[in-house]
Order: C-alpha cells, then sequence, then structure tokens
C-alpha cells in the first residue's frame, strides 16, 4: 500500500477555467479512489488536437472548469474497493472508451465503444457521479474520464489498460488517442489490404498512424496530404510513397484538386482517411475513392453543426466515423510491444 492511500493528494494540474481562456497551473486536491476507481500518478501526457477543440470552445459536451488531457501514461498509486484487476505500482494508460467486457457493445465486435459509463463520464463526473477534483474550494470536472493534465488522477477501473512494466511511459502515452485511433483505422475497421492505394489527408499524429498502418498493411502506394511541406520527411519516415501539397498543383481553371487526384491516380483511390477534421477535406476525401470499394474513413473532429456532403453515386459508401482507437485497448495494448520495442522505434519519432 502507497504512503498516500486514503489520503487527499495535493499537486499540480493544468486547469481550464472557462472555454477560450489559457490554462492555469493550479494546486488541486485529488480525492481517494472509491468502489471501482483507480487513482494513478501520471508520470507522462500527451496533447490531442480534441483537448484543444474543447478548450476552443467547440465541444458540445464541454464542461468547465476542468482537467483536460486525455493521452497519458503513469503508475497506480491506491485503488478503491472492488479492485482486482491492478495493483499499486501498475503500469497503466488511461482510456477514454472503457472496456467493461459485458455491456451489449463489449459484446459486439462491430465496435469498441462501451456505453457502461457513458452517460455520468460526458457529464464530467466519474460513474457514482461525481468528482475527484477540488481547487481553491470549487469543484472540477473529469474530462473524458481521463484527466491526464494533473500530477494525479482517478479513473474508473474498466477506463484503464495495464502495460509491461518494461514498456518506456513516455512512448505508450501515445497510444492513449491518436496512433491507436489512426493504426487501428487501417488495420482493424477497413482492413486495407495488401496492393491497395491509399491516400491520406492531414500529416499530424493520427495522420502518420494511418500512413504506419497502411504500410503494415502492404498497401503498394500511399499519399500524403498536406498545406505544410515540413511533414513530409516525417510521412516518408513512416511509409509514404508520395506527398502532395494541393497549394503547388498547377490547376486547369475549373478544375479541383478533387478531380486532378481522380484524373491522375486511375480514377481515385482504394481507401481515403480524412485525419484533419474539415468538412471540405472530408468531402474531397469521400469524392476521391474509386466507387468500388465500401467504406470512406473520416478520423477528425469537426464542428458540431458542420453539414457534410458528397457525389450521389457514392451512397453505396459507408462513412466510417471513427472515434477512438478502432480497437479494443484492453486486448490491443500488450500486442503493441514490437511498435515500441524494437530500435529506431516508430513511437519515438513521435516525440
Amino acid at each position: 500500500m502507497s504512503s498516500t492511500a486514503g489520503q487527499v493528494i495535493n499537486c499540480k494540474a493544468a486547469v481550464a477555467w472557462s472555454a477560450k481562456s489559457p490554462l492555469s497551473i493550479e494546486t488541486i486536491q485529488v480525492a481517494p479512489p472509491r468502489a471501482h476507481e483507480v487513482r494513478v500518478k501520471i508520470l507522462y501526457t500527451a496533447v490531442c488536437h480534441t483537448d484543444a477543440y474543447t478548450l476552443d470552445g467547440h465541444d458540445p459536451e464541454g464542461l468547465f472548469p476542468v482537467v483536460l488531457g486525455h493521452e497519458g501514461s503513469g503508475v497506480v498509486e491506491s485503488v478503491g474497493e472492488g479492485v482486482t484487476g491492478f495493483s499499486v505500482g501498475d503500469h497503466v494508460v488511461p482510456l477514454y472508451v472503457p472496456q467493461c467486457k459485458e455491456c451489449d457493445y463489449c459484446l459486439n465486435p462491430k465496435t469498441n465503444l462501451c456505453q457502461k459509463i457513458r452517460v455520468t463520464q460526458g457529464n464530467g463526473y466519474l460513474p457514482d457521479g461525481t468528482s475527484r477534483f477540488t481547487c481553491n474550494g470549487k469543484q472540477l470536472f473529469h474530462f473524458m474520464g481521463c484527466s491526464t493534465f494533473s500530477e494525479y488522477t482517478v479513473v474508473a477501473d474498466i477506463s484503464l489498460c495495464k502495460v509491461n512494466p518494461t514498456a518506456p511511459l513516455e512512448k505508450v502515452s501515445l497510444l492513449g488517442c491518436g496512433i491507436s485511433t489512426g493504426y487501428g483505422a487501417v488495420l482493424n475497421t477497413c482492413k486495407v489490404e495488401q496492393g491497395s492505394t491509399v491516400a491520406v489527408w492531414g500529416l499530424g499524429a493520427v495522420g502518420l498512424a494511418v500512413i504506419m498502418g497502411a504500410k503494415a498493411a502492404g498497401a503498394k502506394r500511399i499519399i500524403g496530404i498536406d498545406l505544410i511541406e515540413s511533414k513530409f520527411s516525417s510521412a516518408k519516415f513512416f511509409g509514404a510513397t508520395e506527398c502532395i501539397n494541393p497549394k503547388s498543383i498547377q490547376l486547369a481553371e475549373g478544375k479541383s484538386f478533387q478531380a486532378w487526384l481522380v484524373d491522375n491516380f486511375d480514377g481515385g483511390f482504394d481507401y481515403t482517411f480524412e485525419c484533419i477534421g474539415n468538412v471540405h477535406t472530408m468531402c474531397e476525401s469521400a469524392n476521391t475513392e474509386c466507387q468500388h470499394y465500401p467504406d470512406s474513413p473520416k478520423i477528425g473532429i469537426t464542428c458540431s453543426r458542420a453539414k457534410f456532403s458528397y457525389d450521389a453515386h457514392l451512397f453505396h459508401r459507408a462513412l466510417l466515423l471513427l472515434f477512438y482507437l478502432s480497437c479494443r485497448a484492453v486486448f490491443a495494448y500488450p500486442r503493441c510491444k514490437p511498435i515500441y520495442e524494437t530500435p529506431p522505434t516508430a513511437l519515438l519519432y513521435f516525440l
């Protein structure tokens, strides 16, 4: 048992007091875990676009004041009553989509979106409907069930994944969202086949992970698309065969970049992945897929009121709005060892 078990812990956290305001480093109080909860000492955390999206006031579920952050890793400090899967000292990664292994969604092979604690998590609370965070006497909301922008956090025991203690925590923290989402979209959701052609809009962490997955799947051509050409070297490191800046293409009068792609890539791509969250590029990517392929994954988050439209001849295609990992994390993370242990490790390149 840790020396702080059962006690309130004072620690530093980056608090978002309101939308569109800078994060403020505060001393907060983190209460002990209750039944089926785990308190984690966060050692590493990453910043995802979703954190900025919420801080900027775009998230319809955004609540303030809140401790943001959902890509992190750390060590179990203490466990609440009834917790059997975790012990003090375990190396863990918080999960913003839990895995209870018993609800209808967990038992359905077609989805990973466990609904066990969806309502309370969306309301900024732990499963019992309360918060473990306070600051200056005020309650702070939890964020996506994780709140990794704090030195200590409390999560539901079904919102946590144990990782091998030899795994470098600074690297596996990145598995908490973007990398697993992009990689899983290729291998788990779309099951991209060897010899396929793949185009990726947006060469941030998610887009690079898509490229890494497409290479692992054996895609013959992987096209990276971005306005920032300094990202091209990273894309090629992960497996892109070509990179294109749409602004650098000399288009004939009245011709769109979408039409140019269709003309120059044999009628379009087998698979397109939009990793930005921009409605224009979502439509563009959907309209450049070959008609014989059924899926068009859209991974980025966009404004909740944005309208999406695409060509009528594509109505047979499923628009896959991918959310978190495209995998069941508790089962998948232990299989990620080759990604982070083989030097030069691919995850290191994301840091």
